[in-house]
């Protein structure tokens, strides 16, 4: 639902997995994602669209119809796109989709069209950004406290820095949040800010200081259907970048 007076409802392209999918006689790949995600998005006012990996070079058409765009959770970037060796423990290379959600990214921000990215969504922007990645945290922090295993989300407490736009969204000095990933920041990349960490030092969250709105966190949002401060944030700053677009085309 659009907010009284705003006009439509602002299109948030989300991006999906390609993954081996059965529902009676077939079996296929196809795009797939939680519906978590979309309600996320619905919830707080915007309407969500499915980006699947696709033809990289059709990034730049595909995000021009967007008013913002979110970075899904899921398997991890490749370890070759910032240059290091690939841990064990490393999933197997999704090539398809980092090449398709790097050139979604890159097109947003050339257009400085608002962004979430979400668990793998922080990693892949902070690598697009030049930075790097712990491949392992059981192995580089010692502690198996981000991804209990068998489908049930971690509860991490995480503490949020001030004078960040972060702090403005959030209005809390620490929250609770849900947590699945085996990889987090190392460095990080060129225009992001740490924006919360947990007690070990690991980044949490990120924001962006290069003039666009790029949020990242390492956690689950979508998992909390009582805290959409963050989808809310998106599909408000969404409102306000198709505002300034239609504006700008008059």
């Amino acid at each position: 639902m659009a907010a009284e007076g705003s006009g439509r409802a602002p299109i948030i392209g989300v991006t999906t997995y390609l993954e081996r999918a059965q529902q009676g006689v077939w079996d296929v790949r196809a795009a797939f994602l939680p519906e978590q995600y979309l309600t996320g998005v619905t919830d707080s006012g915007g309407i969500a669209l499915l980006l699947p990996p696709q033809d990289p070079d059709a990034a730049d058409a595909a995000i021009a119809g967007m008013d913002g765009l979110v970075l899904s959770g899921g398997a991890d970037v490749a370890p070759e796109l910032y240059g290091e060796e690939r841990h064990p423990l490393t999933d197997p290379a999704r090539v398809d989709r980092d090449a398709w959600e790097l050139a979604l990214f890159r097109a947003a921000e050339r257009r400085r069209i608002p962004v979430l990215a979400i668990c793998r969504g922080l990693q892949l922007v902070n690598v697009a950004r030049g930075g790097t990645l712990q491949q392992h945290l059981p192995e580089s922090l010692g502690t198996e406290k981000y991804r209990i295993g068998g489908g049930v989300y971690a509860e991490n407490e995480v503490e949020i820095a001030e004078d960040t736009p972060f702090a403005d969204i959030i209005r809390e000095s620490d929250m609770t949040v849900h947590s699945y990933h085996h990889q987090g920041i190392d460095r990080l990349g060129e225009g992001l800010v740490a924006a919360a960490h947990s007690d070990d030092g690991l980044v949490q969250a990120f924001v962006d200081t290069d003039g666009g709105h790029v949020v990242g966190v390492q956690w689950h949002p979508e998992e909390n259907a009582e805290d959409r401060r963050l989808f809310a944030d998106l599909v408000s700053q969404a409102r306000a970048f198709a505002a300034r677009r239609k504006e700008s085309a008059r």
